[in-house]
């Protein structure tokens, strides 16, 4: 049976590998609360595609200070 620490671990080891992330995922992933998270996608421009996933090579973007605006994504 696998400890629930185990099952955490390999958890946040396969976040790394997803290329995308759920909202909770991305929390995770770039370590930030929620209202902040949220300011710095705004910033960076950085929202979710039509799923309700974020693109996991845009959140790397994001926590490196870069912003991200490719054509389809303009808000409106």
């Amino acid at each position: 049976m696998i400890k629930r620490d185990d099952l955490v671990i390999m958890r946040a080891v396969a976040l790394c590998y997803k290329p995308f992330l759920k909202i909770e995922e991305a929390l995770i992933y770039t370590n930030l609360g929620r209202t902040q998270f949220s300011i710095r996608c705004e910033e960076a421009c950085v929202y979710k595609n039509e799923a309700g996933y974020f693109k996991r090579e845009e959140l790397d973007l994001m926590m490196q200070a870069k912003t991200v605006i490719p054509e389809r994504k303009t808000r409106q």
